[in-house]
């Protein structure tokens, strides 16, 4: 019994933790380009910083983030908020300096 329990937990976790980034460049609805504010508390999305197999590859700007991957930084009126968190992210993303986008 106990063997079946961590079986379905094995099948369980694994499928929990792929961010649902669609290709239209969407999490939850919510467009994954923009006007971000790094929150502490009560983001709209978590996301965790890393080296490699990034859900989304990110370009930061100062202005114009109209695309796929260009988050410009504010601090007033953002389109979303992030929280950079270490673990149970909702979004992987890797900081790039040209090309930025889902993988």
């Amino acid at each position: 019994m106990l063997k079946n329990f961590l079986l379905s937990l094995l099948y369980l976790f694994p499928l929990a933790s792929f961010a649902d980034v669609g290709a239209n460049c969407t999490f939850n609805g919510i467009p994954l380009y923009g006007k971000v504010k790094i929150v502490n508390a009560f983001a709209d999305i978590k996301v965790k910083k890393v080296n490699s197999f990034p859900d989304l590859k990110v370009k930061f700007v100062t202005s114009f983030p109209d695309s796929c991957g260009k988050w410009q930084i504010v601090n007033a009126f953002p389109d979303f908020t992030v929280q950079f968190v270490n673990a149970f992210e909702d979004v992987s993303i890797k900081e790039v300096s040209a090309f930025p986008g889902v993988n």
